[in-house]
């Protein structure tokens, strides 16, 4: 463990064998984890990312850019649509990635976001964005030390997927327990022009 954070649950080729139509659910409860994952993808509903252009600019205008400093919501089920507009105008626009890395941020933001909203009782959470080369970082952080747990999935469930898409659709998540709180995030390569 450094720095309250837990590194490399499983190293290449160690995690266990997948049973088909189900997740492993080996990574349940464990606090930190950052966790590699494969070129492996699952279908996301479609988002238009044209469709919200003006509103995301509003909405940027009116909460501060995640780029430049973490910015606080109120904890609302209505925050998960700002948080989606925000991550649409900064990896879309700003840093101008492909409608389809766009639309699965779009989507990982808002589970994460529903996370904090529905699990959480904050009043407020942050959200904050990060571009490196090769890579974007996208964290929610709230003020409870609660672990979000990756549960099994079956094809079938209608709730409970938020981890399951996080886990697929981005290269490494994780979680960073803080002195008051905790920061959940998810980091997706990027091809670098």
């Amino acid at each position: 463990m450094r720095n309250g954070r837990f590194r490399g649950a499983y190293s290449p080729g160690t995690a266990p064998r997948e049973v088909p139509g189900r997740h492993d659910g080996g990574m349940a409860g464990l606090e930190g984890i950052e966790q590699p994952r494969g070129h492996e993808r699952v279908a996301a509903a479609r988002w238009s990312p044209a469709a919200e252009d003006e509103q995301a600019l509003r909405a940027l205008e009116l909460f501060g850019d995640p780029t430049e400093t973490e910015i606080q919501l109120p904890s609302r089920p209505e925050s998960a649509a700002t948080a989606r507009r925000l991550t649409q105008v900064v990896v879309l626009r700003r840093w101008q990635l492909s409608p389809k890395m766009t639309e699965d941020a779009v989507l990982l933001v808002s589970e994460l976001v529903g996370n904090a909203v529905r699990h959480t009782g904050a009043r407020v959470f942050g959200l904050r964005m990060r571009r490196r080369r090769g890579w974007i970082r996208v964290e929610v952080r709230d003020p409870s030390r609660g672990l979000p747990c990756l549960m099994p999935v079956q094809e079938m469930d209608v709730s409970g997927r938020g981890l399951f898409l996080v886990d697929k659709l981005s290269d490494r998540w994780g979680v960073d327990l803080l002195p008051r709180g905790k920061t959940t995030w998810f980091e997706m390569r990027v091809a670098d022009r």
